[in-house]
């Protein structure tokens, strides 16, 4: 998608000026031809008629000149598009396709894993057990591994060493589509499709009956919002969610997280931004999210993740400290320092 969208500035970046120069070019012309007929007409060389057929005929030439154009930068975005789904198709499958395993439980094990992205090491031997039904939470500084680490346990990337298990399987091993069964995710970035409210729940359940996606909203604190709308449950979101507000749409994500009811929950934690009301509303809807689940959380704010079982502190692509909330404030390392600095920070304005 990057490559696309870079590819896609570049031919912006060249074909608009060209645009624009052509546009000007074809004007010019029309009004030179009028200008001509005009003098001819005057002339006495050119009678009314011929004057209003040449006219005529003269802006439909043009005006097929601009469509040429515009098909022309047309087609160079379809190039660009085609060769971003050669690409698609032309790439390996993951190791471990077709091989549907059933995983027996939800322990996850990372073991001396290294990831590089465009050449560079984001891990650098990452040694980590994640227990089941137990919360562990990743802290630390922007660009230091944190969500990467959620990607590789969803299998977006597979590890450059080492290997990651869950359920004592390598993943590498594993059909993709079975260790997605496995996951719900709930990130920042919600992803909501151009459709109807029902059917952005229902995604996490396809065979879903009408009376577990009310139940899933209802989990999720949004039912009473959707039944308020007009169209309810119909509504169109628009196109990545346009027509809701950031509070709802994560609603909306935790609702079709519920739903598919897995055992290991991977989460961003993206309430900073929320105004007061939809904090709460998500905070609660969490609650029920993560009963009895592995929940690995992505903490942006400390004090949200104060009672997790497991804190780990990543600094660099490397664990630089894991343990309890109390244990890591005793070490007076960099999670101290983390805690400590959001701490100072509670109740800052900006001056006016």
């Amino acid at each position: 998608m990057r490559d696309f969208k870079v590819k896609s500035l570049k031919t912006e970046g060249t074909l608009s000026p060209v645009m624009v120069f052509t546009g000007v070019a074809i004007d010019f012309g029309l009004v030179m031809l009028i200008c001509i007929g005009s003098y001819l007409m005057i002339g006495g060389e050119l009678g009314v008629k011929e004057f209003v057929v040449f006219i005529v005929v003269s802006a439909k030439f043009f005006e097929e000149l601009k469509v040429m154009a515009v098909n022309f930068v047309k087609v160079k975005y379809l190039g660009i598009a085609g060769e971003s789904i050669r690409d698609v198709l032309n790439e390996n499958l993951l190791s471990g396709t077709d091989n549907m395993v059933s995983i027996k439980d939800n322990n996850i094990e990372f073991k001396n894993v290294r990831f590089s992205y465009d050449k560079k090491e984001i891990l650098k031997g990452v040694n980590l057990d994640i227990e089941e039904n137990s919360m562990t939470a990743f802290v630390g500084p922007s660009g230091s591994g944190k969500t990467t680490m959620t990607n590789l346990i969803a299998r977006f990337y597979d590890v450059d060493s080492g290997e990651i298990k869950i359920g004592s399987h390598n993943i590498k091993d594993i059909d993709p589509e079975c260790v997605l069964q496995k996951i719900s995710m709930v990130f920042q970035n919600v992803t909501l499709f151009n459709d109807t409210i029902y059917n952005n729940i229902k995604i996490g359940k396809q065979g879903a009956t009408e009376e577990e996606i009310i139940d899933a909203a209802q989990k999720a604190n949004v039912h009473d919002f959707i039944s308020a709308l007009p169209k309810g449950y119909q509504t169109m979101v628009g196109e990545k969610g346009a027509n809701l507000s950031g509070g709802e749409q994560q609603r909306i994500s935790i609702a079709r997280a519920i739903l598919k009811d897995s055992p290991i929950i991977l989460l961003d934690e993206a309430t900073a931004s929320l105004d007061p009301e939809n904090e709460i509303y998500i905070q609660n809807a969490f609650s029920n999210l993560l009963k009895n689940k592995t929940v690995i959380v992505i903490a942006h704010r400390l004090k949200t993740i104060k009672d997790a079982d497991k804190i780990v502190v990543f600094n660099e692509g490397r664990i630089c400290e894991q343990g309890s909330h109390g244990s890591l404030l005793q070490q007076k390392g960099v999670y101290y320092d983390l805690w400590q600095a959001q701490e100072s920070s509670v109740g800052w304005t900006v001056a006016n």
